[in-house]
């Protein structure tokens, strides 16, 4: 029997891509799995209801970083997040798999010595893997330029698109009555959010829906502070954390969806986004147009008299060229079944 540790400790926070990256991945490596291997999930015990019975399960805590399970027995490691701290040391005949998402650090204005400290302990983690994994062709390229992956095989394995759940909405979820442009991601500086307001001013007839894990309270502040400035406050509404269910209805009936994030190692969002064929509106930098490719609409810089012309005439060649179906086909190419089979195909050339 071969043994794979499929690592899902970055599941302890919910609502962000790495939670449903975990979860997608781990779902569609089971069933693809030969008999004569097994599968074994390392989580904290609070996402096991997620996570299947059937599996394995070692639970996570922190103090594994410094006295890590017993790995005896099993043939791979796969360590789903480039930094982090449960990467087995000692057992050097386990084979380890490093997933890398992204090296966002190099873009979102930290001071070089803490530039330096997260590329030390990436290169770290690279020295252990035996063969490493980017979310996409930019990340690739941005490991091969500031780290040294000796000769280890440099994989790109794009992640799927998530099957969003029936939509619906709960008595106390918020229910625009007007046109909306929806956004969604984590709340903090990189996600850029604060550019999509003068959009509101010159569309005043529309609203703006941000969703995602409240992360920088002084960012938050910022965005309601923009926004009183310019006169929008009525106009916006920062939902918070949202269900799948919600989160399905809002990406069904938004006018258009906008990641203006200035870095992203994929951006799963916008697959999602795509795959039920809306407008979508993006920043030009780092993984973005990559995902988007020529069916979406890229804002080059973030002046509003840019943004609103970029969105003016992105929404009216998405109407004359009738562009819904070309963007369903375009999300399918980012598919979670595929992942999991570039996935296993790595792993049997380490057994």
């Amino acid at each position: 029997m071969k043994n794979i540790i499929f690592d899902c400790e970055r599941m302890k926070y919910a609502d962000t891509g790495l939670y449903h990256y975990c979860l997608n991945l781990g779902r569609h490596l089971e069933k693809k799995l030969e008999h004569s291997e097994h599968l074994t999930y390392f989580a904290p015990s609070s996402v096991r209801p997620a996570l299947n019975d059937h599996a394995g399960h070692i639970s996570q805590n922190s103090l594994q970083k410094f006295f890590m399970p017993s790995t005896r027995g099993f043939h791979i490691w796969h360590s789903t997040y480039q930094s982090s701290s449960y990467i087995p040391q000692r057992n050097r005949r386990i084979k380890v798999v490093l997933s890398i998402h992204d090296l966002n650090f190099l873009y979102e204005g930290k001071s070089e010595a803490r530039r330096d400290k997260h590329l030390r302990h990436l290169q770290q983690n690279i020295n252990r893997a035996d063969v490493i994994v980017c979310i996409s062709e930019f990340c690739r390229k941005d490991v091969l330029t500031h780290c040294d992956t000796g000769n280890k095989p440099v994989y790109v394995i794009h992640n799927g698109t998530n099957t969003l759940k029936m939509p619906g909405l709960s008595r106390n979820s918020y229910k625009p009555e007007r046109p909306f442009l929806f956004s969604l991601g984590v709340i903090c500086r990189k996600k850029n959010f604060h550019v999509l307001l003068p959009l509101l001013e010159q569309n005043q007839d529309m609203e703006l829906l941000i969703a995602g894990r409240p992360d920088d309270p002084e960012y938050m502040q910022f965005i309601h502070q923009s926004a009183r400035q310019l006169k929008v406050d009525n106009n916006l509404r920062l939902l918070g954390n949202i269900s799948e269910y919600e989160k399905s209805w809002y990406y069904r009936n938004c006018y258009a969806f906008a990641l203006p994030s200035i870095a992203e190692g994929f951006g799963l969002p916008v697959a999602e986004a795509m795959s039920v064929g809306k407008p979508v509106f993006l920043s030009d930098r780092t993984a973005l147009p990559e995902i988007g490719s020529d069916l979406a609409f890229y804002f080059r810089d973030f002046t509003a008299q840019h943004m609103q012309k970029v969105f003016t005439s992105g929404m009216q060649q998405y109407r004359d060229e009738n562009m819904h179906n070309a963007i369903r086909q375009h999300s399918e190419s980012f598919c979670w079944d595929k992942a999991a089979a570039e996935y296993l195909n790595i792993y049997r050339t380490l057994y």
